[in-house]
């Protein structure tokens, strides 16, 4: 009895619900499906070679500085300081000097005897921004070099650099442009006689002298503008760089000629924006295919913190889709530069084309009075239009 009592209670179960009728599953959320990192086996070592090619090139042009600043103490003391050679490297700080050779030799087909070097340094490194995009800016540029260290140093005192808004940024862009346009006319406008006529000035003689005299003998107002560059630098990555020069303008220009660019597979790509936070130009590589940016300076910071096999690096076009075809590695690229600047520049020396032909006696009376040597005007003697 007690156990038919108890099993009077059991309720009936309901009948199973048909596969029509049952709840369907969640479907989930559209979305980007996650792609699977084959993660890079090669070492990455273009900065380590980038860096060494910085702090290389830094050191020499101390060394250029120094011997420069001895030479100019000879003729200022009337010899009484030690004699030095003169060194021609220092031509490299007088980009205008070569933009006004180099135009010299086009029309003449002549190498100047003043300041040759500055025109070979140009063309040397507008044939490496040519091939390498413009690498000069990363891998060589002294300026270039510390304004990425204040940028780094930046980055540890406030653990980040800042960015101008966009409606900033492009306008302020585009001054170094304007600053290349100005002396791009100013050159353009003169004629050969007119540029030799300048060379041959006491100004043009001396320009490098009036170029380190300028830093010798700064004023106040040349202190605080480079104090408000340097500051800028250190909180906004390659200020100088990115806004005002006009050298980096004109290599900008040059490298949008490049066969090379950094090229993105975006199969192999994990869409995890390492290269766009990495990039000191702050560009969207994480969103291109093909870098096609003058701003684009050949650094390969990008390629360094990529993770995935294939995904980035520096390349000729493709004709025909294979994997690695036509990539340029980091020392493919270090080689190059180091061989157009030593092959140019080793060109110039060996051909006679590279010392300024000045007799030691014209040093000696205009250095000591270089403050007096001013800039030529259209119209003086010999400087005609």
């Amino acid at each position: 009895m007690a156990t038919q009592l108890h099993t009077d209670f059991i309720p009936e179960l309901p009948p199973l619900l048909p596969p029509t009728l049952r709840p369907a599953a969640p479907t989930p959320m559209p979305g980007k499906p996650k792609k699977k990192l084959v993660r890079r086996t090669d070492r990455d070592y273009s900065q380590a070679l980038r860096r060494g090619f910085q702090f290389g090139f830094l050191l020499w042009n101390l060394y250029l500085g120094r011997t420069f600043y001895l030479w100019v103490r000879h003729f200022e003391t009337g010899g009484q300081a030690p004699a030095s050679t003169r060194p021609p490297g220092v031509e490299g700080y007088l980009p205008i000097a070569g933009m006004m050779n180099f135009k010299y030799w086009l029309l003449t087909g002549h190498v100047p005897s003043l300041h040759p070097a500055a025109m070979f340094l140009l063309i040397t490194f507008l044939a490496i921004s040519f091939l390498f995009r413009k690498s000069f800016c990363s891998w060589l540029c002294p300026v270039g070099t510390v304004s990425e260290y204040m940028g780094r140093a930046g980055r540890k005192l406030f653990r980040r650099n800042f960015q101008l808004p966009r409606w900033l940024d492009i306008p302020l862009r585009g001054l170094k442009y304007l600053l290349l346009g100005f002396f791009v006319w100013a050159v353009s406008s003169m004629s050969a006689d007119a540029i030799e006529g300048f060379m041959r000035s006491p100004y043009g003689v001396i320009a490098d002298v009036k170029m380190l005299n300028f830093f010798r003998f700064i004023g106040q107002t040349g202190i605080l503008v480079i104090g408000v560059l340097a500051l800028a630098s250190v909180l906004v990555q390659n200020f100088w760089c990115r806004y005002l020069c006009p050298y980096g303008a004109l290599l900008g220009l040059t490298s949008l000629f490049s066969p090379t660019r950094i090229r993105r597979d975006a199969a192999a790509c994990i869409d995890c924006a390492k290269c766009a936070k990495a990039c000191p130009s702050a560009l969207p590589v994480d969103r291109l295919v093909t870098i096609k940016s003058a701003e684009c300076t050949g650094c390969l910071e990008c390629v360094a913190v990529c993770p995935a096999q294939g995904a980035l690096q520096m390349s000729l076009p493709q004709v025909v889709k294979v994997p690695n075809r036509g990539r340029i590695s980091a020392w493919a690229m270090a080689a190059g530069i180091a061989a157009l600047f030593l092959g140019i520049v080793g060109y110039a020396k060996t051909a006679g084309y590279w010392n300024t032909d000045v007799p030691a006696y014209v040093y000696q009376q205009l250095v000591p009075h270089a403050d007096e040597a001013s800039h030529p005007m259209p119209g003086d003697p010999g400087i005609d239009r």
